[in-house]
């Protein structure tokens, strides 16, 4: 399985791609392709010291979109639109948004887009065919950087496409020690990413830092 990371760079792509790229090919996105190559190779140097080999590839956005079979849109929200917008292949594949639309005000804010949530704008955007999922929302770009330590959080994930959202929650279930749970359709997204702001709002009223969810 080949899973491309568009915007695969940024903090949270970028600790995605590391903590994958043990356990499947992962092709890194970047609007330079350069800097995705460069990201890359300190990724695989990253692995190597704490003995793990690895399949990373540094790409455009677009190639990672044309030759993966999941793609992971790791891109802020306000990047969103206009990422998408230049970008199409996306017919039949296993979309994952791990996308979280907020403000950071007095407190930290949910605004979502009119659509409802990021995940729906994305499956508004898409072709039909394209199977979009929502994960991977609430886990701190900190978390997956820190590749000694284990991720022990629960991940909700939803989805109106049956076999896809299954491949996306196997794939979950094989990084560190995150179990999925099936959080039901796409239209349940809102309140996934909503609580995002509020794991933030937690962590920062109560002196704690990267505040995770655990379902028992």
């Amino acid at each position: 399985m080949i899973i491309g990371i568009v915007g695969g760079t940024g903090d949270i792509g970028e600790g995605m791609a590391m903590r994958l790229a043990p356990l499947f090919d992962i092709i890194v996105g970047s609007r330079e392709q350069e800097k995705a190559q460069t990201s890359c190779e300190c990724s695989i140097e990253a692995l190597k010291k704490i003995g793990k080999e690895c399949t990373l590839k540094g790409v455009s956005n677009q190639t990672a979109v044309d030759d993966s079979d999941i793609v992971i849109l790791a891109i802020p929200f306000k990047h969103l639109s206009g990422t998408l917008e230049t970008l199409h292949g996306f017919e039949d594949k296993i979309v994952v948004s791990p996308i979280n639309p907020m403000e950071k005000r007095d407190f930290f804010v949910f605004v979502p887009p009119p659509e409802g949530s990021a995940a729906l704008m994305v499956r508004k955007m898409l072709p039909e065919s394209a199977r979009v999922c929502l994960a991977f929302n609430t886990i701190a770009a900190n978390k997956w950087r820190a590749l000694t330590e284990e991720l022990v959080y629960s991940v909700p994930v939803c989805g109106d496409d049956t076999a896809a959202k299954q491949k996306v929650m196997d794939v979950v279930n094989k990084v560190s020690k995150l179990q999925a749970f099936d959080a039901g359709p796409l239209a349940v997204s809102p309140l996934i990413e909503s609580l995002t702001p509020l794991l933030l709002n937690i962590a920062r009223y109560n002196r704690m830092k990267d505040v995770g969810i655990h379902f028992r």
